[in-house]
């Protein structure tokens, strides 16, 4: 009875005020109906007691009244609490249907803090679609598993639900009921009641499912980062919130963000294979799972369409080719209750998005869903943020645009992680004050998809391709490497710009891809150069035909940017094509053909043939002379052409003479700073290191470095390259271990930047061999020049020069490992290829000689050594010179290879000695 009374209680409404009235009404009834007591018969005494009675009343009346309205100035005010001693719905997680793949270390992230001696609060935050809920369903599992009190509390957008939910947890974790009495009669805050208890709880894990609206959280009107309404950091367990929310100014300093990014493509295609284990291979489920970007909300789609049997498309490769035709069917299609039901919104791909935009314009971000679909309509690649400008945004959509309402829009899609930002430079991470701007791609695409056809997309392109025009112009204007960092983000959008310019605007169009591929030239930008000069060169040969002039230059920049990708032989047959279509059509005298003859030789030296280029180069350098005359910047480029390729042939003298000159003549021409100067210095110095001079050239090669990390900056090719020849010179001038150093530096950028497979990158991975080898580190050596000789057998080919420079490295670090007999083999392979490739006179042929040499030594051969240690000697001193540190090498190890003939023969003729 108790009980009843206690439960009867908590439902009523009636008041003191009230009942007080109500047994006045009594006395009345029963002063009408029934006899009279004596002091009754008092008229003054009765009336004096009723008129009491009554303006008691009247007060306590007036002061429920106030109660019922809410405390004035946020003070406590009761709450109603009917529900929360029976519950009215569940509070257990949802069922995980299945493994949850990819996501291993944010699980291990949460178990790790559920697990531990104290709490805190993860938020779990990023894009709709990314599996939030199903990342905390599994987390929730766990932790039960591990015998840990969960609860599972959705957020409905209603703070005074939620505070009900979580009093209910609270009582399911045994908040006594003479606290929440306390919160019915206002005597305590509820919220403060509730984590009140939590904070001394231990063991227990609470999820707030989909808090998409933080702000509304409550209660009041404070900011969930003040740690003062709902969601607290400071429990005895773990308080685990899932948002579309991802800024840690919303979440506070004491919440640990889990940021969910899309899963890599071996989880995502795991999570395909899971849902439709038969309808292909694990490599075509990722080739599948990256075409969705990893999103695990279209994973999911297509893995519950290939799972029904009646499906059209059975196959991973079928879905993954249809997406093309019949995206709108497969992952846009639209669903007649999402616009009703956040629920089903959430699991359709088409309309999950669209909750956090109608939320971030009901927060005042209005130009945050145009600034999305104006970003939708670029293509799949980083934007540069200078180009989403107020002026875009209302030339494309009408709509008034400030640099604050842009700012804010762009905020806004970031922090409900529709927009990501690779590089930043504010405070908190993902501020996009600067930088670069990239929608996930089938955000991009969905959107993209949803925009109406034809208008409003012809007008915002129409806009968008004046502003990309706009945008070159600005970059190419700007001084030295400004302009640069932009170049490369603008790259990837312009072809598109081109296509949807021809043909009525193609000159324009064109010259702003032209524009653009040579500020990226200068930028050392090889891969986004090929692609602007390669979609240039397609379209001029269809608009214009092969054969005009403009063609056949696109034709001569495409080879141009083969060859500083390091593609010399495809380089190569192009310039050799435009060489003979240049003469037919120009004439051999023309600049342009000067220009092919130069480029043909060059991509020929790449290729190792340095003889033909040499010749080449001597034709084209007396030609421009005497038709562009000899101060002509393109007549100084040929001349250091020519120079690099005598110094290849072992021609060192002539061509650091040549060197010389032609540094002195830049300088005077094009500037101490101009990049030709930097590239003429750096080539004098390489050419005087192969002299032997390697202190003067270590000097100059320093003094390169600086200046080309200063104006072209530190990743340019050109200064990778200035950066590998310094360390070569301090190798050579027995500084092993800091050019080890630099040596190793230049690899991890040449991969980075160049890529593996870059020829430049084989260099530095042969020369930082070589000084591993001058440090004793053989193993190490030998390993990583067994690995060069492949790739270069690979990529070069078994006869360039590169790489039979390669075998002898390696051969000579087998040989500081002790094993001589493999090394002899090797040598004695490199030395006939040199002799055959190189000629008998080349210093790479008289080094292979001389390392065959010094390995037989090694081995005991001591009259062969010194045999043809006399040789390699005799010919050092007349091609190097006596003084040339490669003869005197010779010299030192001809006489140590007589003193141990000499030792052998004086011990033979002792043990014969013996015998007798």
């Amino acid at each position: 009875m108790a009980g009843s009374r206690r439960a009867a209680r908590v439902g009523s409404a009636v008041s003191g005020g009230s009942a007080l009235i109500a047994f006045l009404v009594g006395i009345v009834t029963n002063y009408v109906t029934a006899e009279l007591p004596e002091w009754a018969e008092n008229t003054v005494l009765v009336w004096s007691v009723f008129g009491v009675l009554a303006v008691v009343s009247l007060g306590l009346f007036f002061w429920e009244r106030r109660l019922a309205a809410g405390p004035p100035d946020g003070g406590v005010r009761p709450v109603p609490l009917g529900r929360i001693a029976v519950g009215g719905h569940s509070m257990n997680p949802p069922a995980v249907s299945a493994p949850v793949r990819g996501r291993e270390a944010e699980l291990e992230r949460i178990g790790a803090l559920v697990r531990g001696s104290g709490g805190g609060m993860v938020v779990v935050c990023g894009a709709g679609g990314l599996g939030k809920t199903t990342l905390a369903a599994e987390a929730a599992a766990q932790a039960r598993a591990d015998g840990r009190v969960v609860v599972w509390v959705r957020w409905r957008d209603d703070p005074e639900r939620l505070g009900q939910d979580l009093a209910q947890a609270a009582h399911i974790l045994g908040l006594p009921e003479a606290r929440l009495e306390e919160a019915r009669t206002g005597r305590i805050a509820l919220v403060d009641a509730v984590w009140e208890h939590l904070a001394t709880t231990p063991g227990w894990l609470i999820v707030i499912d989909n808090v998409d609206t933080p702000t509304h959280v409550g209660p009041g009107s404070g900011p969930p980062a003040a740690y003062r309404g709902w969601l607290r950091p400071h429990g005895g367990g773990v308080l685990l919130v899932t948002s579309r929310d991802t800024s840690r100014r919303t979440w506070g300093p004491d919440a640990d963000l889990l940021h969910l990014q899309p899963l890599a493509d071996e989880a995502a295609g795991t999570v395909l294979l899971d849902a439709a284990p038969y309808a292909g291979t694990a490599a075509e489920a990722e080739a599948l799972a990256a075409r969705l970007g990893g999103l695990p909300l279209g994973l999911n789609a297509a893995g519950a369409y290939l799972s029904v049997p009646t499906s059209r498309h059975r196959t991973f490769a079928a879905y993954l080719h249809a997406l093309e035709a019949e995206f709108a069917d497969l992952l846009g299609a639209e669903h007649p209750a999402a616009a009703t039901d956040p629920a089903i919104a959430r699991r359709v791909v088409r309309h999950t998005w669209d909750l956090s935009l109608d939320q971030l314009e009901s927060d005042g971000y209005t130009l945050a869903r145009p600034v999305l679909q104006l970003l939708a309509l670029l293509e799949p690649a980083p934007v540069p943020r200078t180009l989403m400008t107020p002026e875009l945004v209302t030339d494309a959509t009408g709509l008034p645009a400030t640099a604050a309402t842009v700012d804010a829009a762009l905020a806004g899609l970031h922090q409900y992680g529709l927009l990501h930002t690779p590089e930043t430079d504010g405070s908190e991470p993902g501020s996009v004050a600067m930088g670069r701007l990239q929608l996930h791609p089938l955000v991009r695409e969905v959107t993209a998809h949803t925009l109406a056809r034809p208008e409003p997309t012809i007008t915002w392109l129409a806009a968008i391709d004046e502003h990309l025009a706009r945008a070159v112009e600005v970059v190419a204007g700007l001084p030295g490497r400004t302009g640069w960092p932009t170049a490369r983000l603008l790259a990837p959008h312009l072809p598109a710009h081109l296509d949807r310019n021809t043909p009525h605007n193609f000159s324009s169009a064109r010259n702003t891809l032209d524009t653009l591929a040579a500020t990226l030239r200068a930028a050392g930008a090889a891969s986004e150069e090929l692609l602007l000069r390669r979609h240039v060169l397609d379209n001029e040969s269809r608009f214009l035909g092969p054969d005009h002039p403009d063609t056949l230059t696109s034709r001569n920049n495409h080879a141009l940017a083969l060859s500083a990708l390091g593609e010399h032989r495809q380089a190569a047959d192009l310039h050799q094509q435009v060489l003979t279509d240049r003469q037919r059509i120009l004439g051999p005298d023309h600049p342009d053909t000067l220009a092919s003859r130069n480029n043909h030789a060059t991509a020929l030296n790449g290729l190792g043939e340095h003889r033909q280029a040499a010749d080449l180069h001597q034709r084209v350098v007396a030609d421009s002379e005497r038709i562009l005359g000899p101060d002509h910047p393109h007549t100084l480029t040929y001349r250091n052409n020519h120079a690099n390729a005598l110094n290849r042939l072992g021609e060192h003298w002539q061509a650091a003479d040549l060197h010389e000159q032609f540094v002195a003549d830049s300088e005077r021409i094009l500037g101490p700073d101009h990049p030709t100067t930097l590239t003429s210095r750096n080539n004098h110095a390489n050419a005087l290191n192969d002299l032997g001079e390697h202190r003067q050239a270590a000097d100059l090669h320093e003094r390169v470095v600086a200046d080309s990390e200063r104006l072209l900056g530190p990743d340019h090719p050109d200064t990778l390259a200035s950066r590998n020849n310094h360390a070569l010179a301090l190798n050579r001038l027995g500084e092993h271990r800091q050019a080890a150093d630099l040596h190793e530096r230049v690899v991890a950028d040449s991969e980075r930047i160049l890529g593996p497979d870059h020829p430049h990158t084989l260099t530095s991975r042969n020369n930082y061999a070589n000084a591993l080898n001058g440090l004793g580190e053989h193993r190490r050596a030998a390993d990583l020049l067994q690995r060069v000789v492949a790739d270069s057998e690979r990529i070069l080919g078994p006869d360039h020069p590169d790489t039979l420079d390669s075998r002898s490295n390696h051969a000579t670090a087998l040989n500081g490992l002790g094993e001589h007999r493999r090394a002899v083999g090797l040598l004695q392979r490199v030395v006939a290829d040199s002799e055959r490739i190189l000629g008998p006179d080349h210093p790479s042929t008289l080094t292979s000689r001389n390392n065959h040499a010094t390995v037989l030594n090694g081995l005991g051969e001591h009259r062969q050594a010194a045999d043809l240690l006399q040789r390699v000697l005799t010919d050092r001193q007349r091609i190097l010179g006596p003084d040339h540190p490669h003869t005197l090498t010779s010299r030192n190890n001809l006489a140590n290879a007589r003193a141990r003939l000499a030792q052998a023969g004086r011990r033979r003729w002792w043990q014969r000695g013996r015998r007798r």
